[in-house]
Parts: C-alpha cells; sequence; structure tokens
C-alpha cells in the first residue's frame, strides 16, 4: 500500500510518483529538512510549531494529509516547482548515497508531474 501522486487530467498514461507511506514520510522529512525544519516539530506531525511560521513554498505539499484533503491546485503546483527543481538540481552533486539518490530521483519525477499539472490546468491529485 502506498501513495501515488498524479495530474488530474483523466489520462492514465500521464506520469506519477509514488511511494509507501513510510518512504513519502521520509521523503518530506528530507524536503524540511533542507528547507531548514525539522517535519517532526510541526503541528500535524507531532509537533506544536505552526505552519505560518514556516516560509517556503513546498509547505502546501509538506503539511498535506497522505491519503486525504484537498488536491493540490495548478497554482500551487507552480509555487512549488521551481523550489523542488532548485532542490534536486542542487542535491545531486555526485553523492554516492542511496537514499539521497532515491530522494533527488523522486523529487525530479515530482517535477515532471507539477509541470503537467501546469501545463494542462489540472490539480496534482493524491491517491
Amino acid at each position: 500500500m502506498g501513495i501515488v501522486l498524479f495530474p488530474g487530467d483523466d489520462d492514465t498514461s500521464s506520469p506519477d510518483v509514488s511511494w509507501s507511506y513510510k518512504g513519502f514520510a521520509i521523503f518530506r522529512r528530507w524536503l524540511a529538512q533542507v528547507e531548514g525544519f525539522a517535519l517532526d516539530e510541526m503541528h500535524g506531525f507531532g509537533g506544536q510549531r505552526p505552519w505560518d511560521e514556516i516560509l517556503t513554498p513546498l509547505a502546501p505539499l509538506l503539511n498535506h494529509p497522505d491519503d486525504d484533503g484537498p488536491d493540490l491546485t495548478a497554482s500551487e503546483c507552480a509555487a512549488i516547482l521551481p523550489r523542488l527543481r532548485k532542490i534536486a538540481d542542487k542535491a545531486e552533486g555526485g553523492s554516492t548515497d542511496p537514499l539521497l539518490r532515491r530522494h533527488i530521483a523522486a523529487a525530479r519525477q515530482l517535477v515532471v508531474v507539477l509541470q503537467l499539472c501546469i501545463e494542462k490546468d489540472v490539480d496534482l491529485l493524491f491517491g
């Protein structure tokens, strides 16, 4: 069982990105760490820190229920995309760490999905 992020374009051949629930949690913790905070400190993730203290365009992705909640709009995807792309490009750096390489690959797959959501003006769906 896992989570899949995909464009809401009703095209089953559109790209998607998927993780196990644990893998998605680990991916989001990595993104939060890159952004300078611990996801576990945040409200909704075991901590008390409010999300309005966090200044990152990734907040809609990071502060999203795994399997419920609203889809992300094409506008939200457009706000997330540049930062996610920058993180993936910067993180590469020839790392040999297998976990980091998986995170980078997942971020790049998500970049492709976000781009498609923006181009087709459709929501990013969580399934």
